[in-house]
């Protein structure tokens, strides 16, 4: 056999031991982690008054339970065909066996979650990755943004984000530059997620960012280029045991609006907490939304035949005075992520409509939490990105 495909068949044969260990680990780990049985480890607060710093604070939080990076946009190709995607990592800080020196210890969980929504495919094409950080093959840097497991990545290059997804049928190479400074929701950035302060997160948004690159469709190359939106939270107790799953929407208006709205429901449907922002795509002005003023009405509903989970895809959202419609792209936009973060959620394509009916923007609806309560709640997105399972 030659050198190189004795390397080959090394390198094959050391990453297939790992991924087994891996996975042996990630079983025991997501029990503890997402059923909220973890050690009993010192997980900092989020509290009012820190300054998120950047680029420093692009990266990860390793210390917190749990923090996710968030890329949602809609792009068109050549021919005119618009489609969504979705590129989600997570880390996970299971407090398991923190005390021990061997690099086999999970001591941080990287999962990642991708999607590209076709119309003309009906339901969403995904793929999801798991796996222990180290060994170089998963890994979320601190102090700068780049997180990757195996040749899946999402990272900053100077002043150009790229992420970079590789799955059985579909692949994303994308560029995403910002046209408008980063949107600090919240309280500075200090997001409540209930009525006890605890439940926060710390949280920013960078709306609004040109996007160009390639979707790969089953083996078709598509040059696309659009908007997208990117979320980074990190968190230690994020929704309180009320919580059941949550609404979240990301939208792109075309005046350069930015609107970021989510609710926390509880078992019976009702809201339990909401959030929101608005800022102007003129003045640049930004508004922050107490629960009161914020409002949620479910329109038309659609059932999953593979799940069976109903998800009201059509909404009416009001942020104080204003009002908006949102209408998906296409219904089945549902994401089985069970060999992953063990959850099932709705995440989105959706065009945006104001009162009178006219269309304004594009954007991303998430929900979550409409099948089963997820253990997942009580650490963060798929802890607060899969409330069954943003």
């Amino acid at each position: 056999m030659p050198t190189d495909e004795r390397d080959h068949d090394h390198t094959w044969d050391r990453r297939a031991r790992l991924r087994a260990c891996t996975l042996v680990t990630l079983c025991i780990a997501l029990v503890i982690c997402l059923g909220s049985l973890a050690a009993e480890v010192e997980y900092p607060d989020v509290v009012p008054g820190y300054q998120i710093s950047f680029p420093e604070d692009e990266g990860s939080h390793p210390e917190f339970r749990t923090e996710w990076w968030y890329v949602t946009g809609w792009v068109e190709d050549e021919a005119g065909v618009e489609r969504g995607f979705q590129v989600t990592f997570f880390r996970a800080r299971p407090g398991l066996d923190e005390d021990n020196p061997s690099r086999f210890a999970a001591k941080q969980l990287l999962f990642a979650h991708a999607a590209i929504s076709d119309a003309k495919k009906g339901a969403l094409l995904r793929a999801e990755r798991s796996a222990r950080a180290g060994f170089g093959l998963a890994e979320a840097e601190q102090g700068r943004l780049a997180v990757h497991i195996d040749d899946w990545s999402l990272r900053r290059e100077g002043d150009v984000y790229r992420t970079s997804v590789r799955a059985a049928d579909f692949v994303i190479e994308l560029e995403l530059r910002a046209t408008q400074p980063p949107l600090l929701q919240g309280e500075n950035g200090f997001s409540q997620k209930g009525p006890d302060p605890l439940s926060a997160s710390y949280y920013y948004s960078l709306p609004h960012l040109a996007t160009t690159g390639v979707l790969s469709i089953e083996g078709r190359r598509h040059r696309v280029k659009g908007r997208a939106w990117f979320d980074h939270e990190w968190s230690s107790q994020l929704l309180d045991e009320a919580a059941v799953g949550w609404d979240w929407i990301g939208l792109n208006l075309d005046d350069g609006s930015a609107v970021m709205a989510a609710q926390i429901r509880t078992r019976d449907g009702g809201a339990h907490w909401a959030i929101g922002t608005w800022r102007d795509g003129v003045s640049r002005d930004v508004s922050t939304f107490r629960p009161a003023e914020i409002e949620w009405t479910a329109g038309r509903r659609w059932r999953s035949s593979r799940s069976g989970i109903e998800y009201p895809v059509e909404w009416r959202v009001r942020l104080g005075e204003r009002a908006l419609a949102l209408a998906p792209l296409m219904d089945d936009q549902e994401n089985d992520t069970r060999a992953s973060t063990g959850t099932i959620y709705w995440e989105g394509a959706v065009r945006v409509f104001d009162e009178r009916g006219s269309y304004v923007g594009k954007g991303y609806l998430e929900m979550t939490g409409y099948g089963r309560r997820s253990s997942a709640l009580s650490s963060g997105r798929e802890a607060w990105s899969s409330g069954e399972a943003r």
